[in-house]
């Protein structure tokens, strides 16, 4: 049986080693399809396809007289929505797994009783992810549960669901408060994001009620090399 794979993908491979491998970084043009059917003895439609499905899968960007250009596909989350991170990581065509560095119950301290509106020394769950995209840390996530209103969080397996996942499936989240900003992580931070501390990342406080009740509390730390956010508004008149 012949396993080698059509020419379309073949040149698909071709182009994605180049851009997995940073040679072709985002922003880069590639070469026209003339050239790359010529390069690979095959005919313009052919390229053309290879082209279009890397284009569909996010990979490249088409810009009328300009030629075809490597997106950036650093990963996103949406300022306005909420969503489950290993859907997001899904949704692009990658791998999520994650570390599970804590999960307990504590007693919160000034800052986790004024963010979850609750008295000081009262118990909180507790949890500390580190969420990875095909093995890369993209988000720590520090989150803090009032047990009140999610008696059975403890009792899940973070390596097999997210927060996120059990937090809607409680309470489904109505309302949404995010704060953000670039900052400079510890040492501790930098370590397990894998990156250097020098580097700055996005750090984003996101608090959610589900009706009048307010359900939890995260600090979200993003390498800002791999990870952007992003709002949009649409106004509209009748």
């Amino acid at each position: 049986m012949n396993s080698t794979p059509p020419l379309y993908l073949q040149i698909q491979q071709h182009l994605l080693e180049r851009i997995h491998s940073g040679e072709w970084p985002a922003h880069h043009q590639i070469p026209p399809e003339e050239r790359l059917a010529r390069d690979f003895g095959v005919s313009r439609m052919t390229a053309n396809k290879a082209i279009r499905d890397l284009v569909q899968q996010g990979y490249l960007t088409r810009q009328p007289g300009l030629g075809t250009f490597v997106t950036d596909r650093k990963a996103e989350s949406s300022l306005v929505d909420v969503h489950n991170i290993a859907e997001e990581v899904r949704s692009r065509g990658h791998h999520h797994d994650s570390d599970v560095l804590l999960a307990q119950a504590i007693a919160a301290d000034d800052e986790v009783a004024l963010r979850l509106g609750v008295r000081l020394g009262t118990r909180v769950f507790h949890t500390r992810i580190v969420h990875r995209e095909n093995g890369v840390p993209i988000q720590l996530e520090d989150r803090f549960v009032n047990p009140r209103w999610v008696p059975d969080y403890l009792d899940t397996d973070f390596s097999r669901r997210t927060p996120n996942e059990v937090l809607v499936a409680a309470c489904p989240i109505t309302d949404v408060e995010h704060v953000v900003e670039a900052v400079q992580v510890d040492a501790p931070t930098a370590e397990r994001l894998e990156m250097e501390a020098a580097q700055p990342c996005l750090s984003m406080i996101r608090r959610t009620w589900s009706g009048e009740h307010l359900i939890s509390y995260a600090r979200l730390i993003h390498p800002g090399h791999r990870y952007k956010l992003r709002s949009s508004l649409s106004r509209r008149t009748g």
